[in-house]
């Protein structure tokens, strides 16, 4: 093939692309080649940019003759690392032609993948073990003593509860992925919205004597949206606040019309749940929507936590193109706000 009709096809490919001849000295590069690596690539040895060991192993097979191979290529640019798939074949002219995939995105997803297995094993095996253990010593001489066999089966209901509370969240949160592009419609009523999760979760409230703050006007405009769901995003939201805010005795929930707020095409509405607790350090923070992340895991357990709520809370508000801002700092209590558009 001429160097021209190479260049020409070589300058078509969207991917990082370069031909190099049998020395390893590199003959063309694709534009987006040249972007990677730079124009110093033009005529230089590709050993001397390619020094990974698994790749410049790779490089010795295919120049020493094999026809194809691949490798697994680490890039560091700055604080960011790419990885790509590097494939070479070698052309009947006896030039290689070595291609990029960037494979971060993939590696990314499946790592994500298996720490959600594992931290989902993780959770499931620990109240196992607790109704194992009960079980098989409720089977022994202490199945006798009513006493003993009545706190066990008290302990064994709370870990039970445990294990149902985190497979109804995981099953809300592959419910609402599923339908995460598809945006709502139907006109809904914040403060409806509200009223009905306080209602639901009047009980819990008294329980911790918190005096309740509840300050949204009723003639908010309606939002584009799903109830259940937006039901379910303040009865997170909320019960945080009960959960970890209990100490400060107050919660308030409150609810402005903004007209106009970065980010946003229209007004918006500002729901506010406001607690008074210990708060949580600023460095947390942006972890918080993670799946099973948790600031104080033992604290978090022990009151029923299954550390999916705020990812639940994230992926809903994606789909109605919302945002949840938090704000905190110890001893100050935290401050979560759902931003729902109004159009």
């Amino acid at each position: 093939m001429q160097d021209t009709a190479l260049s020409a096809l070589i300058t078509a490919l969207p991917q990082p692309v370069l031909v190099v001849d049998a020395e390893g000295f590199v003959q063309a590069a694709s534009p987006a080649a040249l972007d990677l690596f730079g124009q110093r690539i033009l005529g230089a040895q590709i050993r001397a940019h390619l020094r990974q060991p698994e790749v410049s192993a790779m490089l010795e097979r295919v120049l020493a003759g094999k026809l194809e191979d691949s490798a697994g290529f680490i890039l560091h640019s700055g604080s960011r690392e790419t990885l790509w798939s590097l494939i070479a074949r070698r052309s009947e002219t006896g030039l290689i032609v070595l291609s990029f995939n960037d494979v971060s995105d993939l590696e990314a997803a499946e790592a994500q993948r298996r720490d959600f297995v594992a931290n989902v094993s993780h959770e499931l095996r620990s109240p196992l073990t607790v109704l194992s253990g009960f079980v098989e010593t409720l089977q022994g001489p202490a199945g006798e003593d009513a006493e003993t066999r009545r706190e066990f089966l008290e302990i064994m209901a709370g870990q039970a509860a445990r294990m149902s509370g985190l497979v109804a969240d995981l099953l809300s949160l592959s419910r609402v992925e599923a339908v995460e592009k598809i945006r709502p419609r139907t006109p809904v009523s914040i403060d409806m919205v509200l009223k009905a999760t306080l209602a639901a979760l009047r009980p819990q409230i008294d329980a911790a004597s918190i005096r309740l703050n509840y300050d949204v006007p009723e003639d908010l405009p309606d939002i584009p949206g799903d109830h259940d769901q937006l039901v379910q995003v303040f009865q997170n939201l909320i019960e945080n606040g009960v959960k970890y805010g209990a100490s400060g005795g107050r919660l308030d929930v409150s609810a402005i019309l903004q007209p106009a707020l970065p980010g946003f095409d229209g007004p918006a509405i500002r729901v506010s749940i406001r607690d008074y607790g210990e708060g949580i350090d600023p460095i947390f923070i942006p972890r918080l929507t993670e799946r099973f992340y948790r600031v104080d895991k033992a604290r978090s357990r022990d009151s029923g936590g299954t550390g999916l709520g705020l990812a639940i809370v994230k992926h809903i508000l994606s789909r109605h193109r919302g945002r949840l801002i938090i704000r905190s700092a110890p001893g100050e209590g935290a401050r979560f706000e759902a931003v729902l558009p109004c159009n």
